[in-house]
């Protein structure tokens, strides 16, 4: 696996679809992931320090984390199929334990950026992404 970390956000609200690009934390491969506006905006807004009055749906999802006294130990974007990304959330629980979500690859790094926890996509993942962006 490879540990990737956020490195651009580009928003276009005429679309719908909005990118968001992944860099190898230690090298210089890149994967770009389509994501929803919304899911955008929640990680734009809070890598900007935009703190909303009333928790918004990731800020939710980690507050229960948290009061479940439970973490976020990584996200990992573990599946492409038929131009889908799939990623899965990884908890750590209290007594240790690991519990695995699935869920989708915008949602898992909004969460990851406010649990501050790394983000890994498996490497033929990357490699694919890499020989697809040489053509671009």
């Amino acid at each position: 696996m490879v540990e990737m970390e956020l490195n651009k956000i580009v928003i276009d609200e005429k679309r719908h679809d909005q990118l968001i690009v992944l860099k190898e934390k230690t090298g210089s491969r890149i994967l770009p992931i389509v994501i929803g506006l919304a899911e955008a905006s929640a990680i734009k807004s809070r890598i900007s320090g935009f703190s909303p009055l009333r928790p918004l749906t990731h800020d939710l999802l980690h507050s229960t984390i948290n009061h479940l006294q439970a973490s976020v130990e990584k996200i990992i974007i573990d599946k492409l199929e038929e131009n889908t990304f799939h990623a899965k959330i990884v908890l750590k629980t209290q007594t240790n334990q690991e519990r695995i979500i699935d869920a989708r690859p915008s949602d898992s790094i909004a969460l990851a950026i406010r649990a501050h926890a790394p983000i890994f996509v498996e490497d033929d993942i990357v490699r694919d992404s890499e020989s697809f962006n040489q053509k671009l």
